[in-house]
């Protein structure tokens, strides 16, 4: 397939990192204008990138060795398998699905959560830009505007529209703009990319929020041209229950994806009403053995032993997905496609922790600490929870209150950034698991701030990254909910080393076992290589120096 650059040079997007997307992308686009490819590759015309949220590479490892999952095994046995794969330092949905799409961390990607805070940016109501800054970001379920006034979640599509209260404002160029998610990403996606440059491409994603993951289409606001609006906590009729309530309920949500991709294998849109060329690069989410794992140990869920030894419902989960994967291979195979398609299989993120003897709630001490010590409001008034009428996401919160994110990581946005040093003290004298203590005290926990914060995750005066990483020992999690017994978010051995799976037709070598040390980041570089597109058109790619991937990183492999 011969790839081409067409139209002429343009600036993308209305975004909040306007001076960033400027530099890279002068960068990028100069790339692209250097010269056509030299080289095609015949067998690469479609790449297909699926996510199985919460796979570990031990899952890979024990399910293929176990003939658990004989369709991801024979992908395995004519592709590579990568035994040492990880998420770069974050591994929540949006900078684990961000790594994969961008090349990026959230240093150049700008996304550490989908609920985190941005202080250069003005509430939802202030569609003049004029009152204070500093608002905190929620792009979830509640991006669609059946989530307006605090709404019931009735519709599937989230109610086919965004619900302007989820909509913060910037300034740009003196001009009060709204930041859609698609504003709110930092740099380019390859899904713009292959539009942009390969003739007659066409674009497809679906994941679990209908609105949310509006920020896949990149600055452009265009990158997808199918992205479907499926809302996995919209109220499933038929149970009066969103999706996940239980994993078997969440397969239904994720058929619909299976059928979204069957639809487009088969010449069709996502819904399989309109007739649509087959994507060049498409893919979905997969929600189920997440929520497998997130489930009690008591009730079946997560794992039995340090080993990865699946509990009955993370094991009739992998089922389930290796048998989605069948489906929708098998089809490819229907439709002449499968000999020109590559199928990467990984995920955003994994789940920790998964041996359960280390599972420590003590509930949310570290947004405690914070409280009680008068780093932010000692109400717990600030972020989402500081709304006027009680409604999440509704756009009467505070402005300014500083934020802070904790799942199994706490993502600390200080609100007077002075006192810095002050909390840095604080949380040191209480790294204890004992109240009043954040449970950080392990060999594997860390306080990350000052310059090697910046280095990581960049500079937090930019407005976007947080002041304060807290990663806490291994197993923590920072809530008292009796309802799961895992979490995704940090960067906890769990969370972080992935399984990663590509096949690629008509590869000189199949069934590699690869265990150099890579990235999820990696991926995104690795589907341009396939594409013959070149890397550093993606803005993080060019900045963060991301490589494809070993074997994929060179023009000519």
């Amino acid at each position: 397939m011969k790839t081409m650059r067409i139209g002429k040079r343009k600036q993308i997007g209305l975004g909040v990192g306007v001076a960033l997307l400027a530099g890279l992308y002068s960068m990028g686009a100069a790339a692209a204008d250097q010269h056509e490819h030299e080289h095609e590759h015949e067998s690469v015309k479609h790449v297909l990138l699926i996510s199985f949220d919460g796979l570990h590479e031990q899952d890979v490892a024990r399910c293929i060795g176990s003939n658990a999952c004989p369709n991801l095994a024979l992908l395995a046995k004519s592709g590579t398998t990568y035994t040492n794969a990880h998420t770069p330092g974050l591994s929540d949905s949006f900078p684990g699905l961000a790594a994969l799409v961008t090349g990026g961390s959230p240093k150049s990607a700008g996304l550490f959560y989908d609920v985190s805070y941005d202080r250069t940016l003005f509430a939802p109501s202030d569609s003049n830009c004029t009152g204070k800054q500093g608002w905190n970001v929620v792009f979830d379920e509640t991006t669609g505007i059946d989530g307006e006034n605090g709404g019931a979640l009735t519709h599937l599509d989230g109610g086919g529209a965004f619900n302007p209260q989820a909509i913060p404002h910037t300034l740009v160029n003196g001009v009060c703009a709204p930041v859609y998610p698609h504003n709110y990403v930092k740099t380019n996606t390859i899904f713009e990319l292959v539009k942009r440059n390969v003739k007659g491409a066409r674009t497809a994603w679906a994941d679990k929020h209908a609105w949310g993951y509006d920020w896949l289409n990149g600055p452009s606001g265009t990158g997808v041209d199918d992205l479907s609006r499926t809302e996995i906590n919209s109220i499933d009729p038929a149970t009066n229950t969103n999706y996940t309530d239980v994993y078997t309920h969440t397969e239904q949500f994720d058929n619909l994806h299976v059928q979204s991709l069957i639809n487009e294998i088969d010449g069709k849109d996502s819904t399989g009403q309109s007739s649509a060329d087959v994507p060049t690069l498409f893919g979905t989410n997969f929600q189920t053995l997440s929520v497998a794992q997130k489930a009690t140990v008591a009730h079946g869920g997560g794992y039995l032993d340090a080993s990865f030894t699946p509990g009955p419902q993370v094991s009739n989960a992998i089922a389930y997905l290796d048998n989605a994967l069948g489906r929708i291979v098998t089809e490819l195979k229907q439709r002449n496609l499968y000999s020109s398609t590559a199928i990467i299989v990984t995920a955003k993120h994994g789940q920790s922790p998964t041996d359960h003897s280390k599972l420590i709630k003590n509930g949310d001490t570290l947004s405690k600490l914070l409280e009680t010590s008068n780093y932010l409001d000692p109400n717990g008034n600030f972020g989402q929870n500081a709304t006027k009428s009680g409604n999440l996401n509704d756009g009467t919160g505070l402005v300014g209150t500083g934020f802070v994110q904790t799942d199994d990581v706490g993502l600390i946005w200080l609100r007077d950034q002075s006192q810095l040093s002050a909390v840095v003290k604080t949380l040191k004298g209480n790294l204890g698991c004992n109240a009043p203590g954040i449970c950080a005290d392990g060999p594997q926990a860390y306080i990350l701030y000052g310059p090697q914060l910046t280095g990581r995750f960049g500079d937090p005066a930019g407005g976007r990254t947080p002041d304060i990483v807290v990663q806490p020992n291994p197993g923590v999690i920072y809530t008292s909910s009796t309802a799961k017994d895992e979490e995704h978010g940090g960067n906890a051995p769990d969370d972080s080393h992935l399984g990663l799976v590509i096949y690629v037709p008509h590869a000189q070598r199949t069934g590699q076992m690869n265990g150099e040390h890579v990235l999820t980041t990696q991926v995104a570089p690795t589907i341009l290589r396939l594409l013959d597109l070149k890397p550093e058109l993606l803005h993080s790619v060019a900045f963060e120096g991301t490589r494809a991937l070993p074997e994929f990183d060179r023009e000519h492999f």
